[in-house]
């Protein structure tokens, strides 16, 4: 078989839509996808379903079988090559006889960076690396970002009316966007490990801060046939005063809720529900320690919805990677509620900036996806 960058391009391609299909399910791992191609002719495929199960080049090779001898491999993520929760990819590989491995990206994990492809090329296997690393690196921002950086990949959302306004005066804000909106939300927070919120939220929205199934399961392309395939996030809710308390609707809901604090309190709380005390030195939580805890439980990606002046306090931060905002056609006010409670800033030069993404239409709203604006060097 001739090898040309426009077919490891063509087959990279189905790799990748193939990892797609893991994206509810696969974390705190990688989405990953394998196509096995062998005399211009596609005998296997696999994708990464679920931690602690197969990885995708195993389900590939199955498929293939003894047909895979002196394939060529597409893996959107390099092979791994260590013992985990299942024995090393590259073992594998080796052993099928497959004679050519087409990898887009070199995974961050420390345990496998680099070493994958040290195996299979000292085995004598082609190795080709690079192959559309950016739209595999798109499908696994969190895990990039947690294994580099040792936070997750944070998104705020933000919904508001065409002056810039989150509420009435009198804290009303139900419904300022569309059920269409609200129902792309729910899309965010199913793809998302961790929602973050406030108590100011919990207590004046009684939030509960679910993926709602009513408002997602016309949704096909995720795969959600019933509710009981739904993975409800981690809630994590910021109670620096000890505000919750047991009787809140939020705490009431199944689901993993952390409540991070400064101090314990005397309530009783139903299992499901963690308390967090953070060390800190002021009298407010330290969201940068905050994410960093949240990396050290493998969570990928965080999902924040809040109000002002927690949307205000990681804003300041930089710590935001994508800002999402629902605009809807109407106007608040400026005795309303801001987007962002922020400092006094004296200078354009220091103010917070970002790059538009994307501008879409839903419903009668427009969706702003914007990202960080990368300082030049």
């Amino acid at each position: 078989m001739q090898y040309t960058i426009k077919k490891d391009i063509f087959y990279m391609k189905k790799a990748i839509k193939i990892a797609k299909k893991g994206i509810l399910t696969t974390s705190p791992n990688p989405n990953v996808g394998c196509i096995i191609v062998k005399n211009n002719t596609i005998i296997g495929t696999g994708w990464h379903k679920k931690s602690g199960n197969y990885h995708a080049e195993i389900y590939a090779l199955k498929e293939a079988g003894k047909h895979a001898r002196g394939a060529t491999a597409y893996i959107t993520l390099e092979p791994c090559s260590h013992f985990g929760k299942t024995p090393p990819c590259c073992i594998q590989l080796i052993k099928s006889g497959i004679s050519r491995v087409v990898i887009s990206i070199i995974d961050p994990n420390p345990k496998v960076s680099g070493n994958g492809i040290r195996w299979l090329k000292k085995e004598g296997i082609i190795v080709i690396v690079g192959i559309l690393s950016n739209e595999s690196k798109n499908i696994n921002q969190g895990f990039f970002q947690r294994m580099k950086t040792g936070i997750p990949w944070v998104k705020l959302k933000l919904a508001s009316s065409i002056d810039g306004r989150t509420a009435l005066k009198n804290g009303l804000s139900k419904w300022i966007t569309s059920y269409k909106s609200r129902q792309d939300v729910q899309m965010y927070r199913i793809q998302s490990d961790a929602i973050i919120s406030s108590s100011s939220s919990i207590i004046t929205d009684d939030a509960l801060l679910t993926v709602r199934y009513k408002q997602i399961k016309k949704f096909n392309n995720l795969h959600i046939n019933n509710k009981s395939k739904i993975k409800q996030p981690l809630r994590v809710i910021i109670d620096s005063k000890n505000r919750v308390q047991p009787s809140h609707k939020c705490i009431q809901e199944p689901g993993k809720i952390l409540l991070i604090r400064l101090k314990h309190d005397n309530n009783t709380w139903p299992k499901h529900v963690e308390q967090v005390i953070l060390n800190n030195t002021t009298s407010q939580i330290n969201l940068i320690e905050l994410l960093k805890l949240l990396g050290t439980r493998q969570i990928n990606t965080v999902w924040v919805e809040s109000g002002a002046s927690l949307s205000g306090a990681f804003l300041k931060l930089n710590i935001i990677n994508e800002l999402i905002i629902y605009i809807a056609p109407k106007v608040l006010g400026h005795c309303a509620k801001p987007l962002f409670v922020l400092e006094n800033y004296k200078a354009l030069s220091v103010v917070p900036k970002f790059s538009f993404k994307k501008i879409v239409k839903i419903g009668q709203d427009i969706k702003l996806i914007l990202i960080k604006k990368l300082k030049r060097k």
